[in-house]
């Protein structure tokens, strides 16, 4: 009777938030959603408490918005998606850090579960910021070459972008945690040779080297392809009002 009760009252709550969000102009919300990433990810040197947790709740607000029918399925919407779901891997170390911090729990491997977590925001740092840019991508594409685009801009390729993001970030972060491991002496002896620790450690080295330049190019392009966009529409508002 109790869970009854109780997965009614979770039900009635989940349809108030889509109702309230169906009366709302869903565009407006994403692109609000959107510059709330940017500035997180891409304007921020580094996120703080107040921005992650802004991140969070956002995320949490366009995944349920993302479930009403008004909601039109296209390609920019899945790479909204895709960065909404992103924020899973914030909720998973915050809440890991939570507990441990809560409880007192003792860790067998506190240096294996400190980098794991430190991974886990890295990985959500660098999907976000490729998929931000996709998304920056995708509108400097519409405003200058929608026809000639449109068979690029589909939601197949959208989804087909993120899953490659996905997984090359999964990659990253496995090779930066083998390299962290590998540095708290947590792995088995013949692994740990010394030819391993140093192509491990060279590899996490050249790794984090280019992730640092990467992420410096991912803003010029951004900052690039919204200037051409504002510039571009304050143009065809001038003409409009002559």
């Amino acid at each position: 009777m109790e869970k009854a009760i109780s997965g009614c009252f979770f039900q009635q709550m989940y349809s108030s938030l889509t109702g309230i969000s169906m009366e709302r102009d869903h565009m407006k919300d994403l692109r609000r959603y959107l510059v709330l990433k940017y500035i997180q990810y891409l304007v921020l040197s580094s996120s703080n408490a107040v921005s992650t947790l802004l991140g969070l709740l956002g995320s949490l607000y366009v995944t349920i918005i993302l479930q009403s029918a008004k909601v039109s399925s296209k390609s920019t919407t899945v790479l909204i998606a895709s960065l909404a779901k992103a924020d899973i891997l914030v909720s998973v170390s915050v809440a890991a850090e939570m507990v441990a911090w809560t409880f007192d729990v003792a860790i067998s491997s506190p240096a294996f579960a400190s980098a794991l977590l430190q991974n886990l925001l890295t990985a959500n740092a660098h999907i976000s910021a490729l998929l931000l840019s996709c998304v920056a991508l995708e509108a400097y594409l519409i405003t200058f070459f929608p026809t000639e685009s449109r068979h690029l801009r589909t939601v197949k390729n959208a989804r087909r972008t993120s899953r490659i993001i996905w997984l090359l970030v999964a990659a990253e972060c496995i090779l930066l945690q083998t390299d962290d491991l590998l540095k708290a002496g947590g792995a088995p002896a013949p692994v740990c040779s010394p030819l391993v620790f140093h192509f491990s450690s060279s590899a996490a080295a050249l790794l984090r080297t280019l992730s640092y330049f990467l992420g410096i190019l991912l803003r010029i392009v951004n900052v690039y392809f919204y200037y051409k966009i504002f510039f571009s529409m304050s143009n065809r508002s001038a003409l409009k009002t002559k």
